[in-house]
């Protein structure tokens, strides 16, 4: 029972902290600076929509206001069988000669409705993001200058979560923050697994087109840019802002899908996992291994009830203390330090969770739609 102990610390150790500080090693012993240069390319923003009529006039006043010539931006909006006022706010907008609508009558998904946007992008950069977030007005900008780099492909921004004036610190907030020094790391000596949604950019010619019914394009996109050769880098300087707490079904839904999104690119695209995947340690330590981490939450938990000795009688009680703070943070107590310890904990037993039931997703065979 000792060995099955260990071997699940050290797996949810090397997880959340080991792949992390091998990260920082290399980029001391091997960096790849990004060789930025102030550039203008023709870019082509691509937003699919469905049923967006509650926040899809600010998106595109939002769009309309980024500090990058017009003439040189083409905003492509796919509403995806839409049945709200999203076409009507469409049509509103038609005078405008940046816009470009392509109208949707029945719902495919939101694959097939950025395949519909990339099909009609004219710039040289195509900008993917979402109607929710809030972009910053030199983002775009400050995106498109990884691109005087040649050997760059895709460069992803930085998703904010907050108000616009700070970025939160608490639960989501925290796992968020961890989450980008990630990418932070994996671009500074290679190439990040992945982009942020809510704003990432790639080469025309690099654009691939993705499968129907594929929930993670910004990760499946990116990964086919690593396998043609180009990297896929992180900008911090590129923000949008989005808000840190949707509430606990929706985000728990949203962490569900995106974890059963894992899943389906290894059958969308078992090449991930062969030598064709030129970051294959990367995916496999980033994406595959937090799969894996419920499992052994549950087996150091169990194989400690079952062990004598004081050392594993404690750390039984401390995993048991853990579990138990995180109710603590249900109940929106501020106890100052102390909150924001069961704040931290209970994100954790929400993502574990929905990692868990995003591996029953997977067995079962259920399908998680896009919904907004």
């Amino acid at each position: 029972m000792k060995w099955i102990f260990w071997l699940s610390v050290a797996f949810i150790t090397y997880t959340y902290a080991g792949y992390l500080g091998w990260l920082w090693l290399r980029s001391k012993l091997r960096p790849w600076p990004v060789r930025r240069g102030l550039m203008e390319p023709g870019v082509s923003i691509v937003m699919a929509v469905r049923n967006e009529e509650q926040v899809l006039e600010r998106k595109l006043g939002n769009l309309f206001a980024l500090d990058y010539p017009a003439e040189r931006c083409q905003v492509v909006v796919v509403s995806d069988g839409s049945t709200d006022r999203t076409e009507e706010i469409l049509r509103e907008h038609a005078g405008n000669s940046q816009l470009y609508t392509v109208m949707n009558q029945l719902s495919r998904g939101k694959a097939a409705g950025l395949n519909s946007g990339i099909e009609v992008a004219q710039g040289e950069i195509v900008v993917f993001t979402d109607a929710r977030q809030t972009i910053e007005a030199e983002a775009v900008r400050l995106l498109v200058q990884s691109f005087a780099d040649p050997d760059v492909g895709c460069a992803s921004g930085e998703l904010m979560l907050g108000d616009g004036a700070g970025e939160s610190e608490r639960g989501m907030g925290l796992y968020w923050r961890i989450e980008k020094k990630v990418r932070e790391m994996e671009s500074v000596s290679s190439s990040v697994v992945g982009a942020t949604g809510a704003l990432y950019a790639v080469r025309r010619e690099l654009v691939t087109t993705i499968p129907e019914g594929t929930i993670l394009d910004d990760v499946y996109l990116p990964m086919q840019v690593a396998r043609q050769g180009k990297r896929v880098v992180f900008d911090p300087r590129a923000r949008a802002w989005d808000d840190p707490d949707l509430g606990g079904p929706r985000e728990f839904a949203r962490k569900v899908r995106t974890l059963s999104g894992n899943y389906q690119l290894l059958q969308l695209a078992p090449w991930l996992l062969s030598g064709d995947n030129p970051i294959r340690f990367e995916f496999v330590s980033h994406k595959l291994l937090r799969l894996g981490v419920p499992f052994a939450l549950v087996t150091a938990f169990v194989s400690c009830a079952f062990i004598g000795g004081t050392f594993y009688r404690v750390c039984l009680i401390l995993q048991a203390l853990f579990y138990v703070s995180s109710l603590l943070a249900m109940q929106n107590v501020e106890l100052g330090f102390v909150s924001r310890v069961s704040d931290a904990a209970l994100t954790f037993v929400l993502l574990n969770s929905a990692a868990a039931v995003a591996f029953a997703n997977f067995v079962t065979g259920k399908k998680v739609a896009w919904t907004r």
